[in-house]
């Protein structure tokens, strides 16, 4: 007989398209009846900026609490916004012991039929870095080829481009910090330094990390 399993549900719909929020939830929530896991929390967030993720960190903190067994989401594009985010977010729960599934995808990261096809993921994620370093020396070749200094050493330089990725992905400053092992003052700087960051996008990210 199957494990009963303390299920956390997120739903998330951009600002143009809450219609689709009650189907989400209806979906999911006959999964879970069909395998016969309860429904512990339930988490609906609307919005389309990055920064508009506080639900997915409450529920990944219930995870961490050791509060579910595991998050059913419909899509994984709900759940994460980039492959970096994905994985990392994958990777935690995994360590946690706290499964996953998307229903879209058939992905079901309870079984381990389905905890195999994650390693999929880290080959994906991997080859992102492959991408990501290529890039980086290739612009401290470039720099050098004319002259210009190129700034912070290339594990530094590698470092501030996952910063910006993670970021962008929708991760808070203290996030990012705790998952790179560096400091919050470290995280901060590397994103008010980034040329396309603007001083509004600056005082949202302060804001944001008052609030964690």
């Amino acid at each position: 007989m199957e494990k009963t399993l303390r299920v956390g549900l997120y739903a998330r719909v951009s600002t143009h398209d809450q219609q689709t929020l009650p189907m989400q939830l209806s979906a999911m929530s006959e999964y879970v009846e069909r395998r016969g896991w309860t429904v512990k929390v339930e988490v609906s967030e609307v919005g389309s900026g990055a920064k508009e993720r506080q639900k997915r960190e409450e529920l990944l903190k219930a995870a961490r609490r050791r509060e579910i067994d595991a998050i059913v989401v419909w899509r994984l594009d709900r759940w994460g916004r980039s492959l970096v985010d994905l994985v990392s977010t994958l990777g935690e729960l995994g360590e946690l012991g706290v499964g996953f599934v998307s229903l879209t995808e058939a992905l079901d990261l309870t079984t381990p039929t389905g905890r195999a096809m994650a390693g999929l993921l880290a080959v994906f994620a991997e080859f992102e870095r492959d991408i990501l370093r290529e890039r980086v020396k290739a612009g401290i070749a470039q720099a050098r080829a004319e002259g210009k200094p190129h700034g912070r050493p290339r594990t530094a330089a590698l470092q501030e481009e996952r910063v910006r990725e993670m970021y962008e992905a929708g991760m808070s400053k203290s996030e990012i910090a705790r998952r790179l092992s560096i400091g919050r003052t470290s995280v901060r700087r590397m994103l008010e330094e980034d040329g396309g960051m603007g001083s509004a996008n600056v005082e949202g990210m302060e804001a944001e990390e008052r609030g964690q």
